[in-house]
């Protein structure tokens, strides 16, 4: 960062803080101050704050001192109330003393020196002490969105100012993965949770990285070989232990860990992701706010796939470690004809249910699945009660780790590019034709599909309209694994058409790069989305989607129109609707015939969807609003 040359009005305490760089640092976290106050600006405003001088032993064992524009405070209203906080530092080694007090006089100039291009970010109007309870976070574990999702939502937050603790299982399965936690550290602190008919211990091991608090929590029933939730013989038949387990942990985490010294303490805002932390909004209203503790808290639910809902027998409710009277608040009664046998009563208990009615807010990760849920068909039987809390339930499209997913510097693509030089993406088209033993053709349209070989990505549509498509000038690339029936059809298929289809089972990091960054057309014909990351990655690599129009796919792909704005187009894609072989057909017969001929018209859609923004940055943005909302109103459940 370059010196700083702004001017504002500063009242600054004299205060000793000893204790080298570690000590330094840990004290900013506890207040919520991340990396990307590095980037901040001062304005004219009144910000009381620390000015520290550093002072070092060189080798030779003297001491010099120099100072450092390091200023640390408390921003505050006319009333004198905390409205946020500033950080503006310069590195700082060794011991630091703040040596004198006084104000400079402010204007409304901001001379700080940055890249021209570098966008300033929204101010962060509050901060707040944000849990994450998630089955999954990566990079340390991931099966999915949801891995990605709290991999990096959590980053953003904090680098907005708010301190982000993440609380996960640490999974261990004795092979290469168990590396990802090796980073972290025992805390030492062990919590004793009454569940399942008797006191279960548990471990707590922390590491610190992009400012946030990544917290696993430790047992044996999280030490096995599998996914999260499984293994080749399916799901964990004690899945629903596990998961009571990391909840309930979770609750207790910011009462009783002194990360960097000192405690997240009561006043926070939990969000549960899925199922597996659901049961985090019910402890908080049934076993912690009737003992005072947790009255200031808010949870809110963030549901990434419904159709996956924690449904257990009626008799393990006493298990959960929820007082008798609770019991109603997750009764959930199957209809007839979704029963086992006659004597079948229907009668369990389902998790997810219980905090969408005890929630202070739900959240799904597109606009178009937070209506979809509240539909019969999109609900899977939560519907109704969904509807009822419309007024508390918002949806906020997923971002995309932009630095990972970029055309300009990808590491596994044969070629860089972006949208001011697009002649790279041509070399990476004829580079993944060449690996994949297709014919080179720059000029020949090449689809692609990445995802789950399975109902719902609409695999078998794509079975149904592969013979008619492969009559036409095209070739096809399929990357994915999934049901076996799907697999062995993408080889014979392969074998079928070798000059224009090739089928990769299995899921490669690197070739999902390729794939994305070489195709024209990236095909996701999915019966339900609740979000849908690859046409995000696709648009930002110029390869225009051709989507079901359902949930997130709709929400973030915009129609094709050529005669928008005066003729010059508007739109990044095309999405279909109803979900039919014939309209899929149809539809990417008119994004074929487009791309072939009118090339200026492709390249608009290609720079539409380059440009947009994809970032974390803008759903954090988004996610503070939700926050905000959340503690306007005391707690749904007191």
């Amino acid at each position: 960062m370059g010196s700083l040359q702004t001017s504002a009005n500063l009242s600054c305490l004299c205060v000793s803080v000893r204790g080298g760089v570690q000590g330094f640092s840990t004290v900013v976290r506890q207040v919520g101050f991340n990396s990307w106050l590095l980037q901040g600006r001062i304005r004219s405003r009144k910000i009381q704050s620390l000015c520290v001088r550093s002072s070092f032993n060189n080798a030779g064992g003297s001491s010099s001192s120099e100072e450092k524009g390091l200023l640390l405070g408390a921003e505050r209203d006319s009333s004198g109330s905390v409205v946020g906080f500033q950080l503006i530092p310069h590195s700082v080694t060794g011991d630091a003393t703040i040596v004198e007090s006084h104000d400079i006089v402010a204007d409304d100039r901001d001379d700080l020196s940055e890249d021209a291009e570098q966008k300033e970010k929204p101010p962060t109007k509050l901060t707040f002490n944000i849990i994450f309870v998630t089955a999954e976070a990566a990079p340390y574990s991931k099966t999915g969105g949801l891995g990605d999702v709290c991999g990096s939502l959590p980053v953003a937050l904090a680098s907005r100012g708010h301190r982000v603790m993440v609380v996960s299982p640490r999974y261990l399965n004795g092979g290469p993965s168990d590396e990802k936690y090796a980073n972290t550290v025992d805390l030492d602190v062990r919590a004793t949770i009454h569940c399942f008919g008797g006191p279960q211990e548990v471990a707590f091991y922390h590491e610190y990285r992009a400012g946030v608090d990544w917290v696993f929590v430790d047992h044996p029933s999280y030490r096995r070989p599998g996914t999260p939730y499984g293994d080749i013989y399916g799901a964990f038949g004690d899945n629903q232990f596990r998961f009571t387990l990391l909840c309930h942990a979770a609750c207790e985490a910011p009462l009783i860990l002194p990360l960097g010294g000192f405690t997240y303490g009561e006043k926070c805002l939990f969000l549960a992701n899925d199922w597996h932390a659901a049961l985090v909004p019910l402890l908080l209203a049934a076993k912690y706010r009737p003992y005072g503790v947790y009255k200031d808290a808010r949870s809110i639910v963030l549901i990434h796939n419904i159709a996956h809902q924690g449904v257990e027998p009626a008799a393990t409710y006493h298990n959960l470690g929820l007082p008798p009277e609770w019991y109603g608040a997750l009764e959930w009664i199957f209809p007839t004809w979704a029963r086992a046998h006659a004597l079948d009563t229907g009668e369990t208990v389902n998790v997810l249910k219980g905090a969408v009615a005890i929630a202070d807010r739900i959240l799904t990760v597109s606009q178009g699945y937070s209506w979809e849920i509240t539909t019969p068909e999109g609900g899977y039987g939560l519907h109704e009660l969904l509807s009822s809390r419309k007024s508390v339930l918002n949806g906020i499209t997923n971002g995309i780790d932009v630095s990972d997913w970029n055309p300009s510097t990808d590491e596994h693509t044969a070629s860089h590019y972006s949208i001011r030089d697009l002649s790279g993406k041509v070399k990476c088209k004829t580079a993944l034709q060449k690996e994949l033993g297709l014919p080179i053709r720059p000029d020949c349209p090449l689809i692609g599909f990445i995802g789950r070989l399975d109902y719902q990505k609409g695999v078998d549509i794509i079975l149904s309209a592969i013979p008619e498509l492969m009559q036409d000038d095209v070739q096809f690339v399929m990357l994915g694994s999934g049901e076996k029936q799907y697999e062995d059809w993408m080889r014979h298929t392969e074998n079928l058409f070798k000059d224009k289809f090739r089928g990769w089972v299995g899921f490669n990091v690197p070739v999902s790069h390729r794939i994305t960054a070489g195709c024209d057309i990236l095909l996701m014909p999915s019966r339900f989305e609740p979000c849908g990351l690859n046409q995000l990655y696709a648009m930002r690599y110029g390869t225009i989607p051709v989507v079901h129009s359902t949930g997130g796919l709709r929400d973030t792909v915009k129609d094709f129109n050529p005669y928008a704005q005066e003729g010059e187009g508007e739109g990044t894609g095309w999405t279909f609707s109803p979900l039919s072989r014939e309209k899929l057909l149809d539809t990417l017969k008119v994004a074929i015939s487009t791309y072939i001929e009118h090339k200026s018209s492709w390249e608009g859609l290609m720079k539409r969807g380059m440009e947009r923004d994809y970032s974390w940055e803008n759903a954090a943005i988004q996610y503070e609003q939700v926050f905000e909302w959340a503690f306007i109103d005391p707690p749904y459940v007191r």
